[in-house]
């Protein structure tokens, strides 16, 4: 019976894992099989580009540094970032190509900072001195599409459409009424002197203090004057009457804006096209072909980056995006140790000769933004050159870690600033007691060992983490004084929280230069004695490896509707539900943009 019982125990084994290589095998095999069908599928839909062909400019979607993909689990889909990188170097691959005549620009709304507008805006400059011609169209511009829009030869609206040109403005939200209602106090500490740090105002008060009004004022003026400096020299009205325009709300209908030459006529859709069309040599049977520029841009971009592949790079520019946090991190964010472990690879590659450091962050942990510092100045004295070049926000936290490059690079309408420094920690104690009835109680060795978000700091302990924020402040102005060639009282009198535009901080000393990314590239090159035609960039986040989800991704249109345009309030809410959970976060003492801020 025992050797029936073992033949039989034996024989259902060896064919359970026989089975179980089968169907692995088989599974393999499927995969394969899938993973050759899509590139065949790709190599099918090799992307071709006919002579007499428009490159059809839609940026509707959400505009990053670089552009990124990553799958959304809660929808199944694939979120999509264009790259203004990616936008810049289509601009130059198309002005050199000569199948492409033009540049048909069609944008209602544009999803990303004002400093990113303005290099786009001139990328399409750039590619206008060509030769080729620009046309923009939209059913609805607002300021920020039309600001970009004006940079075009011709400019036109549909008929029962209209141009948003009525100035600048901020919201701000304040939820000091809504924490008293739930019974949580903020205990709040800031630099001394930090009046401008105004990050913790939303919880403190229920409408701005003058000094954050002032502020606001001031670089909103900035703001608003790079858009009329810009609109004026293209469209030829000076910048008085763009003034009044908006002041006396003048355009209300696409009518107004041509006879205000904000405009060059009014057309619909089809007119447009044949508009197009008659710019073209379209004799002897020759179509127009619009191509879609999102395309165009990133299949010969990336195209252009595999044939130097082999190339060793000179150049790296590394990318930090997002808010400063601590540890590692992907997409969004700015890890202090995933992006100081970048600055250190491009400074040990001895094929690296240049680094380029793109800032576009409002801040975050002072303690990630240290660490990242450190890997800047250990790179100046390594003797290799880095260069910032700073987007829509370098401040606090984003100004930290630019502070000790070599040459820092700004646009007019970046926001950049905001040297100081605060902490947040919540008292929930009252929240839990009054709203669900739960009390605490502790037993403890020492006296300040149970440090709860359900217990008040004392008076002693609230003097100690003001201590340690002061300290952190003054830590603060000392790496900039030593970056920047200033001493502490002058830094400490442009600082205290203070945001700026880039064309006042250029004026402070705190910005060097104002340009693009692509003019940090030429300097840092220069820098190390590389010629403009000899550059060679390695990218940071480094991409050299695609996973299947990115093959995958390379299958889909950049045009379809997997780049999603959220709605304002979608927006808000999204961006509300961020800004809650970081001040919650469980390192308080941060160097971060002083609020939430929207600007339209």
């Amino acid at each position: 019976m025992n050797m029936t019982f073992w033949k039989t125990f034996w024989a259902s084994l060896l064919a359970t894992v026989l089975s179980g290589l089968i169907v692995v095998g088989i599974f393999f095999l499927i995969l394969r099989a899938t993973i050759t069908s899509f590139e065949k599928i790709f190599e099918a839909k090799e992307f071709v580009v006919e002579d007499n062909s428009i490159l059809h400019m839609k940026l509707d979607g959400q505009i990053g540094d670089y552009s990124n993909a990553e799958f959304d689990k809660s929808t199944f889909q694939i979120n999509q970032q264009f790259g203004m990188m990616e936008i810049l170097d289509g601009l130059k691959i198309a002005k050199e190509d000569d199948r492409i005549k033009g540049l048909f620009i069609e944008c209602d709304n544009i999803s990303t900072g004002m400093a990113t507008v303005k290099e786009i805006r001139d990328g399409i400059e750039d590619f206008k001195s060509s030769g080729k011609f620009v046309v923009a169209y939209s059913d609805n511009y607002s300021t920020k599409s039309y600001y970009l829009s004006s940079a075009a030869d011709e400019l036109y609206v549909f008929p029962s459409g209209m141009i948003n040109f009525l100035g600048l403005g901020a919201e701000l939200m304040f939820v000091k009424g809504t924490l008293e209602k739930l019974d949580v106090e903020m205990q709040i500490i800031r630099g001394s002197n930090n009046k401008f740090k105004s990050a913790v105002e939303p919880l403190m008060y229920t409408e701005m203090s003058e000094a954050n009004r002032k502020q606001t004022q001031k670089y909103l003026d900035a703001l608003w004057a790079e858009i009329l400096n810009g609109v004026s020299e293209s469209r030829g009205v000076d910048k008085a009457q763009l003034e009044t325009i908006a002041d006396s709300v003048f355009i209300r209908k696409s009518g107004d804006a041509v006879n205000y030459n904000m405009a060059d006529g009014s057309m619909y859709y089809d007119e447009v096209l044949d508009l197009l069309e008659s710019k073209l040599d379209t004799a002897d049977g020759n179509e127009m072909h619009l191509v879609s520029f999102s395309k165009y841009a990133s299949r010969l971009v990336d195209k252009e980056r595999v044939l130097k592949k082999l190339d060793p790079k000179n150049i790296a520019v590394i990318f930090a995006e997002g808010d400063i946090v601590e540890g590692s991190v992907g997409h969004g964010s700015i890890g202090g140790t995933s992006t100081s472990k970048m600055i250190r690879e491009a400074r040990e590659d001895e094929d690296i000769k240049a680094i380029v450091l793109r800032v576009n962050s409002p801040g975050g942990s002072a303690l990630a933004s240290d660490i990242i510092w450190r890997e800047v100045v250990l790179t100046k004295e390594a003797g290799k050159p880095i260069v910032v070049s700073m987007g829509n926000l370098a401040a606090s936290g984003g100004y930290y870690i630019s502070c000790a490059a070599d040459k820092i690079y700004a646009q007019p309408n970046t926001i950049t600033g905001s040297i100081g420094v605060f902490g947040i920690i919540p008292y929930t104690g009252k929240m839990f007691e009054n709203k669900f009835g739960v009390t605490f109680d502790r037993v403890q060795t020492n006296e300040h060992s149970v440090l709860s978000l359900n217990k008040k700091l004392s008076e002693a302990e609230l003097k100690i983490v003001q201590g340690e924020v002061d300290d952190i402040y003054d830590d603060f102005i000392t790496k900039v004084a030593e970056g920047r060639g200033m001493t502490k009282e002058m830094v400490d009198s442009i600082g205290q929280g203070r945001v700026w535009a880039g064309s006042d901080a250029i004026e402070l000393g705190l910005v060097d230069e104002f340009g693009g990314i692509y003019d940090a590239i030429e300097y840092a090159a220069g820098e190390a004695n590389i010629a403009t035609d000899e550059i060679e960039i390695q990218f940071y986040p480094k991409k050299d490896k695609e996973d299947l989800l990115n093959f995958l991704h390379q299958m889909e249109d950049l045009d379809n509707a997997s780049i999603t345009e959220k709605s304002a309030l979608e927006t808000q809410v999204r961006e509300i539900y961020s800004y809650l959970t970081a001040i919650g976060a469980k390192k308080s003492i941060q160097a971060k943009m002083p609020y939430l801020l929207w600007i339209e």
